[in-house]
């Protein structure tokens, strides 16, 4: 396991500051938070800070990759439960596994 340094720690929370104000019924992508934070290319980043947030109170359900697909779904209980939280939300599909990014996406820094 990579060990995060503080300047990491001071970046997840900060992720985690953004992922707490995504709206109901919208989602971003982890490409849009690191941009937003001034770490444009640092996606992956994102995803790292996000992993171990899943099942706290945070909607981490809201953040899928840059084409929609909800690429952290087997961090939740099952497979299913991040695509079922965001159609409980509203949140339309264009596949399986892919949300309707153009209608749902939401940028930080955005009124809703």
């Amino acid at each position: 396991m990579q060990a995060h340094s503080d300047s990491d720690e001071s970046f997840f929370e900060r992720v985690r500051a953004v992922v707490a104000q995504i709206p109901v019924g919208r989602v971003t992508t982890y490409g849009d938070i690191a941009e937003h934070l001034g770490r444009r290319g640092a996606a992956r980043i994102v995803g790292w800070a996000l992993k171990d947030a899943v099942g706290d109170d945070l909607p981490c359900h809201r953040v899928v990759n840059r084409n929609g697909v909800l690429t952290g779904r087997r961090h939740f209980e099952t497979p299913h439960v991040m695509a079922e939280r965001l159609r409980n939300e509203g949140v339309t599909f264009v596949a399986e596994d892919q949300v309707d990014l153009d209608a749902h996406r939401w940028r930080p820094g955005e009124a809703d």
